[in-house]
């Protein structure tokens, strides 16, 4: 059993929806870094088309630029058809930003998905919650949390509905991480948020990145409808609403 065979994700090719900032750069980066074709789609143009150059500099993956709005459909839609004409196939869909990607998948050409799996190798979806969605959140994120305990919901049914197309349905819950969307938490909890990771620290890209990459590799082939915590073991820990 050849370690570097069973993690390897080079030449795979991926989309990961907001993948300009945050933890979906974090992941975008460490597809590249171990030599995926990675397309990242976010809502503003410029910072995109900046941050796909920067990271297929980097190399030796290349990053390409597909600005999108997933607030719409119309822009799901249209991201899915360029995804389609440039390839023909996707191995790996990083759900990272806030739409939801069922309908895009449902529609998408059985053929394409038959190009880019097998039994042992399958496509895979995967949808990025959070472990607001698994216990009750220390804040007043009602919308957030119950939106994220339902993706990870959906993402089991898609795994018991869809799995027959050879395409794995997982979650990644992550805790906390340093990004746009967190700034405020930051700043409010400081160390009192990081006191209650039971490790006393915040996720790191490799952390985030790297279970992307088992889940997308061989190494991840069996895994099915899974909801994988990254969070330093917080939400493990008892009364994590004391903050």
């Amino acid at each position: 059993m050849d370690l570097n065979s069973l993690f390897n994700v080079k030449d795979k090719i991926v989309l990961v929806t907001g993948g300009s900032r945050g933890i979906g750069l974090m992941i975008a980066t460490g597809f590249i870094a171990n030599g995926a074709k990675v397309y990242i789609s976010s809502r503003s143009k410029e910072t995109c088309d900046k941050v796909a150059k920067e990271l297929s500099d980097k190399g030796p993956g290349k990053a390409v630029s597909i600005p999108a709005d997933l607030q719409h459909l119309n822009e799901v839609k249209r991201l899915a058809n360029e995804i389609k004409e440039r390839e023909g196939k996707l191995h790996v869909l990083i759900n990272n930003a806030g739409g939801n990607w069922s309908a895009p998948i449902a529609s998408y050409p059985d053929e394409a998905f038959e190009k880019a799996a097998s039994p042992k190798d399958p496509a895979r979806v995967i949808n990025i919650g959070s472990i607001d969605g698994m216990t009750t959140p220390f804040s007043e994120t009602y919308a957030y949390s119950t939106s994220k305990a339902a993706l990870h919901h959906l993402t089991k049914v898609m795994a018991g509905q869809l799995s027959n197309r050879q395409i794995t349905f997982n979650n990644i819950a992550p805790g906390p991480y340093q990004s746009k969307m967190t700034e405020k938490t930051f700043k409010d909890l400081g160390e009192k948020l990081f006191s209650n990771v039971p490790l006393g620290r915040i996720g790191a890209a490799e952390d985030i990145a790297g279970t992307a990459i088992y889940l997308s590799s061989k190494a991840g082939a069996f895994t099915n409808g899974a909801t994988i915590t990254v969070d330093g073991g917080m939400s493990s820990r008892p009364n994590n609403s004391k903050l």
